[in-house]
């Protein structure tokens, strides 16, 4: 259709503005006490009486200033008949979205000359067409600009559903976030998967580093087509990761207490292998891990982590390498040659000499990429949990190394972590990161679809947690069981209740802050290229998609 639309703003004085609007509010309250007139009549007065009282509280309390809007559409046609029908599709449109339209008879010419790019607004029409908007209301007019989220460094989210504007969001922005975190919820196929490698792409694009936990192989395609980095860990695999590991990052910046540190994140993991175990059980087995590192000249002493290069000076001692740290071999002889440690040894065999051996190796992992993919879906169903967390305190210590670079780590299937089958100690360390990731310029991206989980451990508190401490939530369709479980841990209205349960797939429920916008996710062809490319070879491949 062939249009030219055309928007004229004029402020006015807000003093006097607020002036005449008192003035009118005092004479309407007389009127409409002493009015004798037919009840329209006072119904009209007591509408116009209200909306004065509404605007001009808006401008005394909320500073909001008063402008009249014009707003002028020109259709063009080629035949008389064409034109009509135009006309009347485009009145249409409009009444249909609650907007009045009057048409330009005799004051076509006005109409066309405000619509050129002169600035001409002539009072033939201004005075028939403008209408009272504040400047939120004026906001809105705006074309492709949301109303309140569009920051200037942003990546685009998204298109918001009721005017099409774009969604540009920084999440970085330390002024107007309190932090970078996100949390992505919905079921499987509602579009999850495809938003957040739009976001993987994208900040790829700004050079922000990248660290995925790929627990069902989704992002190994996307990857390798953005010459990412991709470590595997699984029966198959020759890279490894040392869960014993102490990391030159390990501990927070200007701290100490590398053992103790490490012996905190170790609890959590042991207790995941080796099932419940009592605190006594506990206290023996900390006691042998202590050992075993004492074994290779490491203690609570921060210095036994350092070896001399044969120079001087202190500054140039160098922290101990990979090779020199122990493995779970050395901490299992220990085990097993106590009695009172021997059934604890033995629950640890499978990691030694059993199926899970593949962990017994010493770290051999060279990063040198801005996006690092873990795979680990050779672990299994049973196993994946250990993949997840050995991934997270790997790519933690990662995030801590520079304050100074943007970056990312992103969770997928959380749940394992933070869920009823995990534990306190794991759960308490992925809050953890939520909680303090910002300080180091970082984001924690949690995905998951399975809701229940996600609160099932500790009447919820973790999942609470982690909600509570995103920034941003993106709601894609889920089931009313899930909803349901969701609006008990966060304000979600009866609106937003059906919105979310209504959703199609690549649209999602928004919130940032106050704001909760109804999202249609939008990629380019190029961007579709990359990213469907990887899915196709996986339904090719007869793979599961989670």
């Amino acid at each position: 259709m062939n249009i030219i639309i055309s928007m004229f703003y004029e402020k006015q004085d807000t003093y006097k503005t607020i002036k005449d609007l008192t003035y009118f509010i005092g004479n309407s309250a007389v009127d409409l006490k002493d009015n004798k007139e037919n009840r329209e009549d006072i119904e009209i007065a007591s509408f116009t009486y209200n909306d004065a009282k509404y605007i001009r509280k808006q401008m005394q309390i909320d500073n909001q200033e008063l402008y009249f809007l014009s707003m002028y559409i020109c259709v063009f046609a080629s035949t008389e008949k064409e034109l009509e029908f135009l006309l009347n599709k485009m009145e249409g449109i409009l009444q249909s979205n609650g907007i009045t339209t009057k048409r330009a008879n005799f004051r076509q010419d006005d109409v066309f000359k405000a619509c050129l790019p002169l600035k001409i607004n002539s009072k033939n029409i201004k005075n028939a067409s403008r209408r009272n908007v504040l400047t939120e209301g004026l906001i809105s007019t705006y074309p492709f600009i949301s109303n309140s989220i569009f920051d200037e460094s942003g990546i685009l989210f998204g298109i918001n559903r009721f005017n099409n504007s774009m969604i540009l969001i920084d999440r970085f922005d330390k002024e107007k976030y309190k932090n970078a975190n996100m949390c992505i919820l919905g079921t499987s196929g509602a579009g999850k998967s495809f938003f957040t490698k739009l976001m993987i792409l994208r900040h790829r694009l700004c050079g922000m580093e990248q660290y995925v936990i790929d627990p069902e192989r989704e992002y190994r395609e996307i990857c390798e087509n953005l010459d990412g980095l991709l470590i595997k860990i699984g029966p198959q695999s020759n890279t490894y990761i040392n869960i014993l590991d102490i990391r030159k990052n390990g501990i927070e910046e200007d701290g100490h207490g590398y053992l103790q540190t490490k012996l905190a994140k170790l609890k959590g993991f042991f207790k995941l292998a080796l099932g419940n175990i009592n605190e006594e059980e506990w206290a023996n087995f900390e006691e042998k891990l202590i050992n075993t590192y004492n074994q290779k000249g490491i203690n609570f002493n921060d210095e036994s982590l350092f070896k001399d290069d044969g120079e001087k000076f202190v500054i140039n001692k160098k922290f101990k390498s990979p090779e020199e740290m122990p493995i779970l071999e050395d901490l299992y002889n220990n085990l097993i040659k106590d009695e009172k440690t021997k059934k604890l040894g033995i629950k640890l065999r499978p990691f030694v000499y059993g199926s899970l051996s593949y962990l017994n190796n010493h770290t051999n992992i060279i990063l040198d990429n801005k996006l690092i993919v873990a795979d680990i879906y050779e672990l299994g169903e049973d196993n994946i949990q250990f993949g997840i967390f050995i991934f997270t305190e790997f790519f933690w210590d990662l995030i801590k190394k520079d304050r100074s670079k943007k970056k990312a780590i992103y969770m997928d299937e959380i749940w394992r972590l933070i869920g009823v089958t995990s534990n306190r100690d794991v759960a308490s360390f992925i809050y953890k990161i939520f909680k303090t990731i910002r300080k180091y310029g970082g984001s924690g991206v949690a995905i998951t679809q399975d809701i229940s989980d996600l609160f099932s451990l500790d009447n919820g508190n973790f999942g609470k947690s982690i909600l509570n401490n995103s920034s941003i939530k993106c709601f894609f369709a889920l089931e009313e069981e899930s909803i349901m479980t969701l609006s008990s841990f966060i304000n979600i209205s009866e609106k937003e209740k059906i919105e979310i349960k209504s959703l199609k797939r690549g649209e999602n429920l928004i919130f940032v802050g106050d704001n909760h916008i109804l999202t249609k996710v939008e990629a380019s062809q190029n961007e579709k290229e990359i990213i469907e490319r990887g899915d196709k070879n996986k339904e090719d491949n007869n793979s599961v998609r989670g």
